[in-house]
């Protein structure tokens, strides 16, 4: 059997370009005992992994020309030499830019099996992989998201962004979400759950945002960093908590994108927690998280917007889509 992939063949800069990767095939070797083939179905794209290409965005080692670019996909088992993943099982994890994968189950690749729940496998990616995990956990845990809360989302279109107007409404609070079109926009409050949005390309975000909650903010789940974070430190009600979960304005260039924020101080002035998160330290509460979302989808609570291209050739653009902003919901590229 033969194998396509995608390898690094340069350093990104500013953008990702398609002559940063090499398209190779190779043959796919026998597996051996405890191995198992998996042939891939979905490959998910995250701004975090133009930094796997840079140095590992200080979560990997490094990667190196000539290796498999990372990242994590779904797929079907279809040849098994390990005693707990049978040919037909729908497995998530660290795939690689690539048509087939050899896993041996290892901790490394993260691999567990898919809940269908009659559900797209496509959803194993973004609103009941780890894209939704980040949302759930970032609103709920981080955000300690409480009934009556006004919550603040940047980026609220994007992966992570979609699932929160919902997640918000559940628990019985109020999201405004911003975005960069009015296309998006209107995708926001039609369908993703915000009872506002603002486009903050055209309006005055300030202005907006005391329109939108007067009273101020009691959650600001912030994606984006940069000037929209300072703006949303000066929003904060008393006690309010900033979810830190992206900083996509500062990714594109990141020598020279350091943003100072002013407004720190709100922080301490209003009695206010921002804190940061890493999904994995999570991880135990994973399948609650999985259960709780696709009984939300099932009962018409929970709406999920995904993005997909097609071909493996198009992983490129796809990561390149969440830098220039043209994403709407979580970016996937369908493989087979």
């Amino acid at each position: 059997m033969k194998n396509n992939r995608l390898t690094l063949a340069a350093r990104p800069g500013e953008f990702i370009k398609k002559s940063d990767f090499k398209m190779e095939t190779v043959e796919l070797r026998p597996l051996k005992e405890g191995e198992f083939l998996i042939k891939t179905l979905f490959l998910s794209v995250a701004p975090v992994m133009k930094f796997y290409m840079l140095d590992g965005a200080g979560i990997e080692n490094p990667m190196q020309i000539g290796d498999t670019m990372r990242g994590r996909g779904v797929g079907e088992v279809v040849e098994s030499r390990h005693s707990d993943f049978q040919i037909g099982d729908i497995v998530q994890g660290k795939h690689g830019w690539q048509e087939y994968v050899i896993c041996d189950g290892s901790p490394y690749y993260m691999m567990y099996k898919v809940g269908q729940r009659g559900l797209p496998y496509s959803t194993a990616l973004g609103v009941l992989g780890m894209t939704g995990f980040t949302s759930y956990f970032g609103l709920y845990k981080v955000g300690e998201m409480r009934k009556g809360d006004n919550v603040l989302v940047s980026a609220a279109s994007g992966g992570v962004g979609s699932n929160i107007g919902h997640l918000t409404n559940i628990k019985g609070g109020r999201a405004v979400g911003l975005a960069s079109t009015d296309e998006k926009c209107k995708l926001l409050t039609e369908k993703l759950g915000y009872s506002h949005a603002i486009n903050y390309t055209k309006e005055n975000v300030s202005e907006r945002i005391d329109d939108c909650f007067p009273e101020g903010i009691d959650v600001y789940f912030d994606n984006v960093g940069g000037e929209i974070l300072d703006i949303a430190l000066t929003k904060l009600k008393r006690y309010a908590r900033v979810v830190l979960c992206g900083r996509i304005s500062q990714y594109a260039d990141r020598e020279n994108a350091v943003y100072h924020l002013k407004n720190w101080h709100k922080v301490g002035a209003t009695r206010s927690k921002m804190e940061g998160f890493f999904i994995y330290d999570f991880e135990k509460d994973f399948q609650k998280a999985e259960t709780d979302m696709a009984q939300w989808i099932k009962e018409g609570k929970l709406t999920y917007q995904e993005d997909i291209l097609e071909g493996l050739d198009h992983m490129p653009i796809a990561l390149n889509r969440l830098f220039e902003r043209k994403n709407v919901g979580k970016q996937l590229v369908k493989i087979s």
